[in-house]
């Protein structure tokens, strides 16, 4: 079956940097859409950045200029750099592909940053 699974999380203090990866098994990455959503305690899960088949980019307002999504093809993986971070980002970090026309979304199971001193 499809997998998309997350890695990288962790605690970090504020100002520093992770890097996420989504490692995807069972599907034509390449034809995937990639976005990154986050889920802090007792709030909806919110998009973070998303790119594209076609390696186009975009962010949330409250990540931009910090977050840095991109993909490797080859390796089927999608990654979040994280620079700059700030305790509001302390959420489980969710990666999701995005099915091409009738294909289905994946999810995958989320990994846990938490930033505090």
């Amino acid at each position: 079956q499809v997998q998309l699974v997350e890695s990288g999380g962790g605690l970090v203090q504020p100002g520093g940097s992770l890097r996420l990866s989504c490692a995807a098994s069972r599907i034509i990455f390449s034809l995937y859409g990639m976005k990154w959503y986050r889920q802090a305690p007792g709030l909806e899960r919110e998009w973070v950045a998303g790119i594209t088949s076609g390696d186009s980019t975009n962010y949330a307002d409250s990540v931009k200029g910090r977050f840095i999504i991109s993909r490797d093809n080859a390796k089927k993986t999608a990654y979040l750099q994280m620079n700059g971070l700030k305790p509001e980002d302390t959420a489980v970090y969710y990666c999701k592909a995005d099915g091409p026309g009738a294909l289905l979304d994946y999810w995958g199971q989320g990994t846990q940053i938490t930033v505090s001193s």
